[in-house]
Parts: structure tokens; sequence; C-alpha cells
């Protein structure tokens, strides 16, 4: 396992181990002003009334915004979220895709795996399954999905290349991506872009718009759109980063 996949695992192990305590994500400890990379996450952009019918807290997630906006979800579709934490985005599409669809979530961790089941019980949604795995290497087949969504988790990735193109993978002819994630607006002070810590909190691994765009091009990705949501300043650079609202899909004939 390399320095910055372990440095996310465990990172987000101890999150998971947070909610197990009860302790919201949003909480004083870990979104104080200081710091940057956890005031953009803390799972704001859900309606409460969704949230409430499936007994759910947004607290569960760790993301910078609702892929499910962009989504667009049916139902009777399959879904699947890359780096689906604590289970928030995995279960409300389950919901969104009922009573024929399915609703897949990966993550690399044992103990967001146990905390997202643990919801999936709660909320009693049958429809809803967490796999174990890395975004790099899904572990479903080829054609297996309708629609790939992810909440800030591919800038966490050393080698978001290979990301983007199992995301390609795993959707079906004319399938979607709707994703939320971090992308650069400015140069990163060299300390922060090499720091591994920082890189598990979202900000080292960000990559510039056009690089982004670049990636879901070249994987075979359509009509991409990257619109930004929110500016964020980093170490007293304004505006150096900004959460994204990232679309694109597979082409009917590849």
């Amino acid at each position: 396992m390399s320095k910055i996949r372990e440095a996310v695992r465990d990172r987000y192990a101890t999150k998971a181990k947070s909610f197990s305590a009860d302790q919201s994500c949003c909480g004083s400890d870990c979104c104080a002003p200081a710091a940057a990379e956890e005031a953009i996450s803390c799972g704001q952009h859900y309606e409460s009334s969704e949230l409430s019918q499936a007994g759910l807290d947004s607290s569960i997630s760790l993301g910078c915004g609702n892929p499910l906006l962009l989504a667009e979800l049916h139902p009777g579709e399959s879904v699947l979220d890359l780096g689906s934490g604590g289970g928030l985005d995995v279960l409300l599409s389950a919901r969104r895709v009922a009573p024929d669809g399915h609703a897949y979530g990966v993550d690399m961790t044992d103990e967001m795996l146990e905390v997202a089941n643990a919801n999936k019980a709660r909320a009693a949604i049958p429809n809803a399954t967490f796999l174990k795995g890395t975004i790099e290497q899904v572990p479903l087949p080829n054609g297996a999905v309708d629609v790939v969504i992810s909440n800030c988790v591919i800038n966490l990735a050393e080698d978001k290349g290979t990301v983007i193109r199992e995301a390609f993978r795993v959707l079906k002819p004319g399938g979607r991506l709707a994703i939320s994630d971090i992308v650069a607006l400015k140069e990163l002070p060299p300390g922060v872009k090499q720091a591994v810590d920082a890189w598990a909190g979202c900000i080292s691994g960000t990559i510039p718009v056009d690089a982004y765009r670049g990636l879901l091009v070249d994987a075979g990705f359509e009509g991409v759109e990257i619109q930004i949501t929110q500016r964020h300043d980093v170490e007293g650079i304004t505006g150096a980063i900004a959460s994204a609202a990232i679309r694109g899909s597979k082409p009917l004939v590849t």
C-alpha cells in the first residue's frame, strides 16, 4: 500500500470510529476554521425531508457536494458510488431507484463498511450493497451500472486516470457519470502539495480543471461538463481550490 493510500485509509478509519461514537463530522473538533479541508466537507447539500424519511443524517457524509443532484436517477437503474464511506449517497440512491434498481458502494476501509452496513440496517433499505475494494479496481464486471457517482473521493486517489477509466469500464453504454469533487484553480504552495496528511484531507490531491477534463475525455467520456460550485481559500491563497459538479456520459457505441 502506498503512503498516500495508507494515509487516506487511516484518516477515514478514524472518521468511521467517530461516527460509531455518535460524533458528527461537522462538530467543532473537525470543522474549525483552521482546518480548511474539513470546512469543505460537511455534508450540507441534502434535503432534510429525504434524510428524515430514510432515517439518516447528513453528518455521515464526508463529501463536498451532493452528486445525486447531478445524477437524475430513475427507478430501475443501477448505481455505483466510488468511495462510499458511511453510505449516505448509496442509501439515498437506493431509495430513488427502488423497487427494481440497485445501488452499490465500494470502499477500502473496513471501519467505513461497518458504519455503512449499520446505516443500511437502520434505514431498512434492502436494495443496497457495500463492497470492499479500491476505486482503482472496482469489484464489478464491465458494463454493470447505469450511473457512477462519487463525492469528494477521486481527488484522494494517487492515480486519478485509473479511477476514471474504471468508472468508464463499469458503466453500460450510454451510462452517466455524476460526481462532486475538489479541483485546483491556482497553484498550491509546495509544502501543501507534498504533504501526505493534506492529501488525505482533500487538498493536495487536487488537480487543475483542465487536467481533470483531459482525464475524462482520454478515458472516453463525452459531453464532459465541470461546473465550479464553491471556491475555497488555502494557506492564504484566495480561491485556490473549488468544489465542482462534474458530469459526463459513456457513448452508446465505444
